[in-house]
């Protein structure tokens, strides 16, 4: 899910600004304006457009080199830029809207997901993951992959550091055929999938290219300890956590009567080895 930096689907969105960004965008800012320039001259002096000068100032992007080079002079040339902008760092940190679910995912006690978009997020590798990053719209630079990357990576062990929650997913066929960049990213894929069914408390089921009652979408519901269900609705930058018990219990009867129209665990794993043969 956008996003670790992303939602449960894993398409990324952007992280939340880190707390050294948001300050030096505010030293920034303050130098402009005690220098007398307005954001779109200081932007033709460091030769970026004035919508980047805004989001460096308001912590949304990273400094990049060359505009603290070029904006030292004209802002003062005290120094401060350049000695600052090594401790500024990106947060990886996830999406603001999906923060509340991930806190509920690190104490649930089961969590279901049915998936007909991507592979989710908690079972992705690195060079799937890579190839969602690489068609994000607008753009990614390579420091805002790495910190989705390392947000997902984190979300991931979760599979292996809480043996006693039930995880089970419910992914459609489909999401094994399309490709992903290179054969070899399919392949690595499948076979992670199939390394990770092997944990006892994970499930997993391949959904059959048939029609079934989650065509309107994915669906993912998790129960804490104190027997709370919860489910989670997803969009493009956008993310929903429901508790209203009546729309809960919904996507709770949608869940189990897929879980018995897809295929059983076993047959799943067939299925993925013939798909990955074929590949």
């Amino acid at each position: 899910m956008a996003g670790d930096v992303s939602g449960t689907s894993g398409l990324g969105s952007e992280p939340e600004p880190s707390d050294s960004m948001r300050t030096f965008g505010a030293v920034v800012q303050a130098l402009r304006e005690h220098a007398g320039l307005s954001r779109e001259q200081l932007g033709e002096h460091v030769r970026y457009s004035k919508h980047t000068v805004a989001s460096v100032e308001g912590g949304r992007r990273m400094p990049p080199p060359d505009f603290v080079e070029r904006a030292e002079p004209v802002l003062g040339d005290t120094g401060v830029l350049r000695r600052s902008v090594p401790h500024v760092v990106r947060k990886p940190g996830l999406a603001r809207w999906f923060r509340a679910w991930a806190q509920l995912e690190t104490e649930a006690i089961s969590l279901s997901t049915y998936e007909c978009r991507m592979i989710p997020g908690l079972l992705q590798t690195k060079a799937y993951a890579r190839t969602l990053f690489e068609y994000e719209l607008p753009p990614l630079d390579d420091e805002q992959i790495e910190a989705q990357w390392e947000a997902r990576a984190a979300r991931q062990r979760l599979l292996r550091e809480r043996p006693n929650t039930a995880f089970s997913f419910i992914l459609d066929k489909h999401l094994f055929l399309r490709r992903m960049g290179a054969v070899e990213v399919a392949r690595e894929q499948i076979d992670h999938v199939m390394e990770i069914a092997e944990l006892r408390n994970v499930q997993i089921q391949v959904m059959p290219l048939v029609a079934h009652c989650g065509l309107h979408g994915p669906i993912v519901l998790l129960e804490t300890d104190d027997n709370c269900t919860y489910a989670y609705s997803e969009g493009q930058e956008s993310g929903q956590l429901i508790s209203d018990p009546k729309v809960v219990s919904v996507f709770q009867r949608r869940y189990a009567r897929m879980s018995a129209q897809a295929l059983t665990p076993e047959d799943s794993l067939s299925l993925l080895q013939q798909i990955r043969g074929d590949l």
